[in-house]
């Protein structure tokens, strides 16, 4: 499960800027997650509670938004969203020309943190 060394780094980076703004107690961090990010959200949620329990960090949340693909069409150029939300996401026609293979992945593939709610 390396939904546990993801939300390690989160703690760390989380951790830094609380010290950097001289905070102490961390309420909230949102993230955003690509459906192509290969992250499994409920795996991501379990890992936070197991590695903020019985820390500094006990009885904040992980407030979690999944970000859907979008495509561009490599033939027609054409942006999209795809309808799928598994790994052949990437793979889903395009709803102007119809093709289904050379797109480009515009998001969708990131996990990044996108605040922290802290006092």
């Amino acid at each position: 499960m390396h939904e546990l060394s993801l939300v390690q780094s989160l703690l760390d980076i989380v951790r830094q800027e609380l010290r950097a703004h001289e905070l102490t107690r961390l309420k909230a961090v949102k993230v955003t997650c690509g459906r192509l990010s290969g992250a499994v959200p409920d795996a991501l949620h379990m890992a936070f509670t197991a590695l903020t329990r019985d820390t500094d960090l006990d009885g904040s949340r992980l407030d979690l938004e999944m970000v859907p693909v979008k495509l561009q069409c490599g033939e027609c150029g054409k942006s999209f969203s795809s309808p799928d939300k598994g790994s052949l996401a990437a793979f889903a026609p395009c709803p102007s020309c119809g093709q289904e293979i050379g797109h480009r992945v515009v998001s969708g593939q990131d996990l990044n943190i996108e605040y922290i709610e802290a006092e």
